[in-house]
């Protein structure tokens, strides 16, 4: 079976810079990066990734390519769009999507790619950018289990946790799934937090209260405390607009189905009002605002 000796990775954004750095300092083999922004890579540089210009470049000289783009749009015109990676790929080659895309999308990729004798899996990753840079993330893998102990080691460059959650296609519905999950938390604990404040309680007694009793929760530690309780939702993170993407992403998966997704359609309508209110390029546990902004009237 061939080695896995130089690794290209695409996409070099918010999480994707972050992942391949730390693929660059623990790979043994070459690291190459591309992206079709022109940013200052001088990070990833110092950590000895090779910056190229163009898609052929990477994909003429790599053993496995990593995706980590912004849906499942950019995600399609990559690999099955004109000039494409299906045009220039080559047998014996691995394909890994880190990026959140419509399930259906990635076993379309598979079947086109295997023809081409292209090793595929979907590799979704969760948590924060700083999970990213820590190489902490969890990833949630769609893949056959042959293809998944493969590319396992490579994986662990970058996460702690890494989930095989079934064949291709299975990693993006469990990743899709949980960021629904994320979402409902964050709004749930949003509105405790207005509501208790309301009442006379006090931030700090209300977040100890619900961390060390059952309302604990990832989203609580991480977006809660750092987001929410400040108030900071700048630009450049994972956005209202990400995250309706993700969300609307969720509801295709429900409709599909024919499951219910109260919660969800509740959220959605949360954050296009944020969206209609000028936050959409904002964090998005910005939707507090808009409870903050219910609870006046």
């Amino acid at each position: 079976m061939q080695n896995i000796n130089t690794i290209g990775f695409i996409g070099l954004g918010v999480m994707g810079e972050p992942m391949c750095q730390n693929i660059a300092l623990k790979h043994r083999g070459k690291v190459i990066g591309f992206d079709i922004k022109k940013n200052d890579y001088a990070k990833l540089i110092d950590c000895g990734v090779k910056i190229v210009e163009s898609l052929d470049e990477i994909v003429s000289i790599s053993d496995l390519i990593i995706l980590s783009l912004p849906s499942g749009k950019e995600v399609r015109d990559l690999c099955l769009g004109k000039s494409g990676l299906v045009e220039i790929i080559r047998s014996g080659q691995i394909v890994l999507d880190s990026s959140t895309t419509p399930p259906s999308l990635s076993r379309e990729i598979y079947r086109t790619f295997t023809k081409k004798g292209v090793l595929f899996a979907d590799t979704p990753v969760a948590r924060t950018r700083q999970a990213a840079i820590d190489g902490k993330l969890s990833i949630m893998v769609g893949a056959d289990l042959s293809v998944m102990k493969r590319i396992k080691p490579i994986l662990q460059y970058i996460a702690t946790d890494i989930i095989h959650c079934g064949e291709v296609g299975a990693g993006e519905v469990c990743k899709i799934l949980n960021n629904m999950v994320l979402f409902q938390n964050i709004a749930a604990f949003s509105e405790a937090l207005v509501i208790g404040e309301k009442a006379g309680v006090s931030v700090n007694s209300l977040v100890e209260a619900i961390s060390k009793s059952s309302g604990d929760s990832f989203a609580l530690r991480n977006h809660g405390v750092k987001a929410v309780i400040p108030n900071s939702f700048p630009e450049g993170a994972f956005s209202v607009n990400y995250a309706k993407k993700d969300l609307l992403y969720a509801l295709d998966i429900a409709s599909e189905n024919g499951s219910r997704a109260d919660g969800a359609e509740r959220i959605l309508d949360l954050f296009e009002q944020a969206i209609s209110q000028g936050w959409g390029t904002h964090y998005h546990p910005v939707i507090k605002r808009l409870l903050e902004i219910e609870k006046k009237l």
